[in-house]
């Protein structure tokens, strides 16, 4: 089960954190060339992310400017005829409808800030900077669905894309599209949004055009790219991709057995990452990164160096929004030479702590799936 810590706890965390604060005036911690003004950047030694996705020491604004966000495609990229494409609702609704591009951009717009992640970002070392921080604009799928009115017996909206393959299922072809589905009450959130912008321009063809689903504080996989069709069912939807794949199996340790069992990826577990460091011109060494959880509110971030005890750091709340990570720094002053481990841990407002790699939450895990396990970083003073 997932790592809790007490209540006494957290108190004396927030007690060292306000201290912390008080203390030091705010920082821009990624606003230009360099963490602050006169440091130089000391590079990680451990592995980097090599494809295209976010390579941590090169951030530097809390948004993430859509050519730095990866992109994720099982059976895409689609390609879609904009001149004919819309939008359906049908299923177990009054009033099955479907919408244009247009239609659907002439009704109430909506901004919602959230980080996107992919599902198995950190799962290893070379796999570490699949997610990004994106403003999105879209119209709300709630008013979508109270229009349409579902009927009672309604319990599970499935959203269909438009890219499809050949699936073999009990050794026969079977022609799928890309679908993923959300519980009813999860599709109602008023947060949830049928996207057609990313940071103010027009949701791009590798991230989805003309639309897509967003579903902020879910992993990726639910955020459905190329969206053409949306069905109401009354039974759980079972495709490969709620099923098969992106299920966790994860153990448990009870009574000297070891329960397994598999749950579907859904949302995002509460994590952080050691994203930079640089040497000040007093010789301090700035540590600064970020953390997200899956809209729980942040309690703390601690960082950990070397054998040392765990020790709050900074965080910056002057840009929030409640599915958006959060930026973060910790100055280490008068540092040893020589080679150092550093690792951060972020913990939730429900007490849910990123566990340690020996954890049993992690040690058990049998999928990389949901890898939150705390990612320690190597350098050299």
């Amino acid at each position: 089960m997932p790592t809790r810590i007490t209540r006494r706890a957290m108190l004396r965390h927030g007690a060292a954190l306000a201290a912390l604060a008080l203390a030091r005036p705010p920082l821009a911690l990624f606003g230009g060339a360099d963490p602050a003004a006169g440091a130089a950047l000391i590079p990680f030694l451990d592995a980097q992310p090599a494809s295209h996705m976010l390579k941590w020491e090169r951030l530097r604004s809390w948004i993430t400017p859509n050519d730095q966000v990866f992109a994720v495609s099982h059976y895409g990229p689609a390609k879609v005829d904009l001149d004919r494409w819309q939008l359906e609702l049908t299923g177990l609704v009054r009033r099955p409808r479907a919408w244009t591009l247009a239609e659907l951009k002439a009704r109430r717009r909506k901004h919602v800030t959230a980080t996107l992640e992919c599902s198995g970002n950190g799962s290893n070392p070379g796999f570490m900077g699949a997610i990004g921080n994106v403003t999105w604009t879209g119209t709300p799928l709630a008013s979508l669905l109270a229009e349409c009115g579902p009927l009672e017996r309604a319990i599970e909206a499935v959203f269909f894309a438009a890219d499809d393959k050949v699936e073999k299922i009990r050794e026969r072809d079977y022609p799928q599209h890309f679908a993923r589905s959300l519980a009813l009450g999860d599709a109602r959130r008023e947060d949830v949004l049928l996207a057609y912008e990313m940071n103010g321009e027009p949701l791009p063809a590798a991230h989805g055009a003309p639309l897509r689903l967003v579903v902020p504080g879910w992993f990726g996989i639910a955020w459905v790219k190329w969206l053409t069709r949306i069905e109401l069912l009354d039974r759980r939807f079972m495709n490969r991709f709620m099923a098969r794949d992106y299920v966790t199996i994860r153990g448990e340790e009870r009574d000297g057995q070891t329960i397994w069992r598999e749950t579907s990826v859904g949302p995002i577990d509460v994590k952080s990452v050691v994203a930079r460091a640089a040497r000040l011109e007093d010789g301090t060494v700035r540590f600064s990164g970020a953390a997200w959880t899956d809209g729980t509110p942040l309690q703390t971030v601690e960082l950990k160096i070397d054998d040392g005890s765990w020790t709050p750091v900074r965080l910056d709340r002057r840009n929030h929004a409640r599915y958006a990570w959060t930026f973060w720094d910790f100055d280490w002053r008068r540092p040893a030479p020589g080679e150092h481990a550093v690792v951060s841990r972020a913990i939730d407002a429900d007490g849910r702590v990123q566990p340690a790699p020996d954890d049993p939450a992690i040690r058990l895990k049998r999928t990389y799936w949901e890898a939150n396990q705390q990612w320690p970083r190597k350098l050299r003073i």
